[in-house]
C-alpha cells in the first residue's frame, strides 16, 4: 500500500509539473508590441519582414544557441524582436510554413547565423521572394527524428536507470535525481571549459563527482531518515526539498549562463536523409556500452542480484543474510555516476549546461519508468526508449513546444492497459 501511494504522489506531480511547465503554444499571435511577449534582457535581434515592399505580418520567427530559444510573431507592420541571454551567435529562422504562399525567404535557407556587433542588438532586416520551398518527404523526416529520438532515449535510459534502481531498492521516488545529472554536466563544464583541462579529464571528473555525490546524499541524508522509519511519501517531500536546494546552490555558483562543453554544435554528417553529428554517433556508442554493462551488472554480479533481491522483497532478502544497506550505497554511487554520464550528453544533446537543465529532465525520467514498470531497471530502459522516440517524433504533427505532451499521452494509454507498466509485475501495484 505504501508503494502504491508513493507511486501515485510521484506519477500525479510530475503530471501536475509537466503541465505547469509546458508553454501554450509555437507562434500563437503577435505581441502588442516587438518582443512584448517575451523577457527582457540587455541583448536582442530585430528586424522587419517585407515582400515587395510590403510588411508581412503573423510570420513565426525563432532563435536558438548555447541551449537558449525564442520564438515570436511579426505584427503588422512586419516588425518583430528576440531578446537573448547572452551577446553570442545564434541561428534565426523564419518559418516559411507561416507565410504566404508561393513565398520564400530569399538566399539559400530560411535560417542564418546571427551576431552582435559592438552594440547589444543586432537589426536583420528580411526580405522575401516569390520561389518553390524546398522540403524533406515526411518518411525522411521521420527517418531523421527517429535517429533523434534513439539518442535522446538512450541517454534518459541512463539516468532512469539509476532513479530506478534507488527506487526499486528503497522506495524513494528521488525528485533530487535531476540535480545529479546536472552535477554532472556542471563538472564536467568546470573542469574542461574554465580549468581548460582535457575533456576526457572533465568526463572522469564528472562520472567520480556523481558517484560521491550519490554515496554523500546517502550516507548524510537517506540513510539516517530510513532508520528514524520515515515512510516513503515523507521522504519523498525531502527529497523535494533537496532538489530546491541543490538547484538554487548550482545558480548561485554558476549564474543564469548557459555554458558549452568543448566541440557542442559540430558539423552535422549527411547519411541519407538523416543529419547526425559525429558527438551524436559517440553518445549512442557510449550509452548502449554502459547499458549493456549495467545489465551485465544486475544479471551476472552477486551484488547485481543481491539488487534485485532487495527490490523484489527487501525483507526477505535481509533476511537471507544479504546486507541491505551495503547494498543500497553501491546503489546510490551507481545511480550518481549514470546520472552524472547522462548529464555529460544531455549538455550536448540540447546542447549547453543550465543551473536547471536537469529539472527539464526529471519529469520524462519519472515518465519512463513509471511507463516501464515501476522499481525495474530494465522497464526504465523501454520506457525510456518509448519516451524519447515519442518526444522528437510527436513534432512532426504537434507544435514543437507540446512535445512532451505526448509522451505523457502515451504513459497515459499505457497505464489504462497496463497499470503496472510494460514490465512490471501486479504485486508491485499491491
Amino acid at each position: 500500500m505504501t508503494r502504491r501511494v508513493s507511486a501515485l504522489a510521484a506519477v500525479l506531480m510530475a503530471a501536475v509539473l509537466l503541465m505547469l511547465a509546458l508553454p501554450t503554444a509555437a507562434f500563437a499571435a503577435a505581441p502588442d508590441q516587438p518582443g512584448g511577449d517575451q523577457e527582457k534582457t540587455d541583448f536582442y535581434f530585430a528586424g522587419v519582414i517585407t515582400f515587395d515592399g510590403a510588411p508581412v505580418p503573423d510570420a513565426g520567427v525563432s532563435v536558438e544557441g548555447n541551449g537558449f530559444d525564442a520564438e515570436t510573431v511579426t505584427d503588422a507592420d512586419g516588425r518583430w524582436r528576440l531578446y537573448v541571454p547572452e551577446k553570442e551567435t545564434y541561428t534565426l529562422t523564419v518559418d516559411e510554413s507561416t507565410l504566404p504562399d508561393g513565398v520564400i525567404v530569399e538566399g539559400d535557407s530560411a535560417s542564418q547565423e546571427v551576431e552582435f556587433g559592438l552594440t547589444g542588438s543586432k537589426i536583420v532586416n528580411l526580405f522575401l521572394g516569390e520561389g518553390e520551398r524546398q522540403t524533406q518527404s515526411l518518411i525522411d523526416q521521420f527517418a531523421s527524428r527517429l535517429v533523434n529520438g534513439l539518442n535522446f532515449g538512450l541517454l534518459l535510459a541512463l539516468a532512469a536507470m539509476g532513479a530506478a534502481l534507488i527506487y526499486g531498492t528503497t522506495g524513494l521516488s528521488n525528485f533530487a535525481h535531476g540535480e545529479l545529472v546536472t552535477w554532472g554536466a556542471l563538472v564536467a563544464m568546470v573542469v574542461s571549459t574554465m580549468w581548460q583541462l582535457p575533456l576526457w579529464i572533465g568526463i572522469i571528473a564528472a562520472l567520480l563527482a556523481g558517484a560521491a555525490l550519490g554515496l554523500a546524499s546517502d550516507a548524510a541524508l537517506w540513510r539516517p531518515l530510513r532508520r528514524r522509519g520515515l515512510g516513503v511519501v515523507q521522504l519523498m517531500i525531502v527529497s523535494i526539498g533537496l532538489s530546491l536546494a541543490l538547484r538554487y546552490t548550482f545558480q548561485f555558483i554558476i549564474g543564469g549562463s548557459t555554458f558549452q562543453l568543448p566541440g557542442a554544435s559540430p558539423t552535422p554528417i549527411q547519411l541519407g536523409p538523416i543529419a547526425v553529428s559525429y558527438i551524436d554517433l559517440v553518445s549512442m556508442g557510449v550509452s548502449i556500452v554502459v547499458i549493456l554493462a549495467v545489465a551485465y551488472f544486475l544479471l551476472g554480479t552477486r551484488i547485481g542480484k543481491a539488487t534485485r533481491a532487495i527490490s523484489d522483497n527487501p525483507q526477505l532478502a535481509a533476511a537471507s543474510g544479504i546486507n541491505v544497506d551495503s547494498v543500497v550505497r553501491t546503489v546510490w554511487v551507481l545511480a550518481g555516476t549514470l546520472a552524472a554520464l547522462s548529464g555529460v550528453l544531455w549538455a550536448y544533446f540540447r546542447p549547453g549546461v543550465k543551473w536547471d537543465m536537469g529539472t527539464q529532465m526529471l519529469l520524462l525520467i519519472f515518465a519512463a519508468i513509471t511507463l516501464g514498470g515501476l522499481g525495474t531497471a530494465f522497464g526504465a530502459l523501454l520506457g525510456s526508449l518509448i519516451v524519447g522516440i515519442v518526444v522528437e517524433t510527436s513534432t512532426l504533427w504537434i507544435p514543437s513546444d507540446l512535445k512532451y505532451a505526448g509522451a505523457l499521452v502515451v504513459l497515459i494509454l499505457i497505464l489504462l492497459i497496463r497499470p503496472q507498466g510494460l514490465l512490471g509485475r501486479k504485486e508491485r501495484l499491491g
